[in-house]
């Protein structure tokens, strides 16, 4: 099939340009930026933005059967302006030149940010039990909640959509999460929020990867997943403390074991962004208000739904996941 995949340059988008590639299908990438990575698998790559219009209705033009939508603003800082424009105009845009060329399956990356609510916890939540959350403090959350919404209620017998809500990936590839980590852990800087015995959900880079492809796989007009979002992880919930040392072990750096009380990282995170709102401080701030809820609370969701309605069966442990990670550290 001739499938387009948006954000294709990035981490994920990385691993699903090359897993369709492997499946026998045609890749294109709509990219803001050129990746000699996916030029090297074999990846044909259209830049433009998504909050461009006309770029986007041009793009989808060339006879795609499918479009994996995985591109978006992330992070915890910048404009609300910047973040509607690329997770909300953004996929308007998408959706519309689905519309206009015919293009009949949509598989949409969102987030469990999605279903965030302060300092609640969520242990073993479904899309059916986890409602979405409200008075975001953060506006990824908003402008995907905004998004995710309206891909859901696109899904009819024309377009079929479906949205995946991976948490926390990582692996081999990260630029992200472990860079900073990393680099926190070797500075001292690194806490963790609360006691660090919090139970969260992580997903595998190729797990999240797979996820999309059964998904892909099943979705069609009418199918079980069709009009319906996902939590997806490796469905093994650990501490966080488990969780941030074995990442921090595979890549050499060291252990952390100080804590932060959540009221004083919420009165940083406070402060922070006070700060980078009246002065102009490069990059994202040490702490926000949404950062220090998320560190501090228990969120692990069930697998059950993916597996019963597109079969999705998470395929490397985070013990593999870890030696695998460890590896390519090695050979870097």
């Amino acid at each position: 099939m001739r499938i387009l995949v948006t954000g294709g340059g990035g981490f994920l988008g990385q691993a699903l340009c090359r897993g369709l590639v492997e499946r026998g299908h045609a890749v294109t990438s709509y990219n803001r930026s050129h990746y000699p990575a996916l030029d090297a698998i074999g990846v044909r790559q259209l830049r433009g933005d998504l909050g461009d219009h006309d770029a986007v209705m041009a793009a989808f033009a060339g006879g795609f059967d499918a479009v994996f939508h995985n591109a978006a603003k992330a992070g915890t800082w910048g404009s609300y302006a910047s973040y509607h424009s690329a997770n909300v105009v953004g996929t308007r845009n998408v959706l519309e030149a689905c519309r206009a060329h015919g293009i009949g399956r949509l598989v949409y990356t969102s987030t469990p940010s999605v279903t965030h609510r302060a300092t609640h916890p969520v242990e073993g939540g479904t899309a059916d039990t986890v409602p979405y959350g409200d008075n975001f403090q953060a506006h990824y959350a908003t402008t995907k909640t905004i998004a995710e919404k309206e891909v859901l209620a696109a899904n009819d017998a024309a377009l079929a959509t479906v949205a995946l809500r991976p948490r926390l990936i990582w692996g081999p590839g990260d630029q992200q999460i472990l860079p900073r980590l990393v680099q926190r852990a070797k500075a001292g800087r690194l806490r963790f929020v609360g006691d660090g015995n919090n139970l969260i959900d992580t997903t595998y880079i190729d797990n999240a990867a797979q996820a999309h492809f059964d998904a892909f796989e099943h979705l069609a007009p009418g199918a079980a997943c069709a009009g319906k979002a996902y939590f997806i992880s490796n469905g093994e919930p650990r501490t966080t403390r488990e969780t941030i040392n074995g990442l921090l072990a595979a890549a050499g750096a060291p252990q952390v074991d100080k804590t932060l009380p959540f009221r004083a990282a919420y009165a940083i995170g406070v402060v922070c962004e006070g700060l980078w709102h009246a002065l102009p401080l490069k990059g994202e701030p040490p702490m926000t208000r949404f950062l220090a809820e998320q560190l501090s609370t228990t969120h692990w969701y069930s697998m059950a739904p993916a597996t019963r309605d597109f079969g999705y069966v998470p395929k490397v442990s985070f013990a593999e996941g870890l030696e695998r990670l460890r590896a390519s550290l090695i050979d870097q």
